[in-house]
């Protein structure tokens, strides 16, 4: 996550795990087949986190803004280049993420956006399915180094502004008083 999947060799891993290389490969037959079993082990605990914050939300906002605040945590500790890397040099751990993106992630934001329209949260009008697929986007564009070089724009300040947009675009008039006293409580932590 730190330093993306490129620049981290079997070497280092071996090294911070204190063990040699040898014994590394007798769990993994290559650095693609330990990007891959990392990969699952990573989305398995988002599906477990994501889950629990359901589970106790009181509402799709409050879901939403505790979802927010877990992804600002978790955004920090990202590198801008682990996405690309597992795009171009680990397939299968790529395809798994867009399995996670496109069916668990997707389908958890369009039935958020279906509760949140049913409470009166998020405005009537609005598609789920359509919002959940906009959702999508947003978060990739925003990983785009051609859209926002790391250079010029820090990661998590970018996905926070975008997530913040989509989720003013989903308020009603109650939605919006309900999520400015989040905000101040946040502010208030």
């Amino acid at each position: 996550m730190r330093y993306g999947v490129r620049s981290v060799t079997m070497d280092d891993v071996a090294r911070e795990l204190g063990m040699s290389k040898k014994t590394l490969y007798q769990f993994f037959t290559n650095k693609d087949d330990l990007v891959l079993e990392v990969s699952k082990a990573h989305i398995e605990r988002e599906k477990i986190e994501f889950g629990e914050i359901k589970a106790v939300s009181k509402n799709a906002l409050d879901e939403l803004f505790s979802i927010t605040k877990c992804l600002r945590i978790s955004m920090q500790r990202v590198n801008p280049s682990l996405l690309f890397d597992l795009q171009k040099y680990h397939p299968s751990a790529w395809d798994l993420f867009l399995d996670f993106k496109y069916n668990f992630i997707r389908s958890m934001v369009e039935r958020n956006v279906t509760k949140g329209v049913e409470e009166g949260y998020y405005r009537s009008e609005i598609t789920p399915d359509v919002m959940a697929k906009l959702r999508m986007e947003q978060v990739q564009m925003a990983f785009d180094p051609k859209v926002f070089p790391p250079s010029e724009y820090d990661l998590v300040e970018v996905q926070m502004q975008v997530l913040d947009h989509f989720i003013q675009g989903l308020l009603s008039h109650q939605g919006r008083k309900l999520y400015e006293t989040y905000q101040k409580q946040m502010t208030n932590q």
